[in-house]
């Protein structure tokens, strides 16, 4: 499952990447870390002005439990005066997992997300900087709400 996902999320990438055009900030994609309460690989391309996606990879085990989760988000960039190369966002968008723990059967679940963060890009170096909330509202199997997880974002731009 997890080659899978990973697998699918390297070939959005890809995609993306050959097909956006205009620039959403300092940056046009970025590749790296997302750590939080689940570490993972972020992705992130510039769709139109002032807007990007991001595909989040996270993955995590301990004391029995197995969870595997890919998120897609559509994130809205606004600039903050007086600080070059800082934007803060906001944006939407969903998840598909699965987990599983000891002893009891798995399961695939669905959710929606928000998201509202901090960006910044250096100016003379190619990294990329973030720090996001994502509150989730789990769909399937049970509906939920998660109140977040809060992470820091380090990236690779080109």
């Amino acid at each position: 499952m997890k080659k899978l996902i990973f697998t699918i999320l390297g070939c959005v990438a890809l995609f993306t990447a050959s097909t956006t055009q205009v620039k959403a900030q300092d940056y046009q994609n970025a590749i790296g870390g997302r750590f939080g309460a689940a570490n993972g690989v972020s992705f992130k391309t510039a769709l139109n002005k002032g807007a990007m996606l991001e595909l989040i990879g996270n993955f995590r085990s301990s004391k029995g439990a197995k969870y595997v989760n890919l998120t897609g988000l559509y994130e809205v960039y606004n600039p903050i005066k007086g600080a070059q190369g800082l934007n803060w966002f906001y944006g939407a968008g969903a998840s598909l997992g699965s987990y599983k723990i000891k002893g009891y059967k798995g399961d695939v679940y669905l959710s929606l997300d928000g998201v509202l963060g901090l960006d910044y890009k250096f100016k003379d170096a190619p990294i990329n900087l973030s720090l996001d909330w994502i509150p989730t509202l789990q769909i399937t199997p049970d509906t939920d709400f998660y109140s977040g997880d809060v992470g820091l974002g380090v990236r690779f731009t080109f």
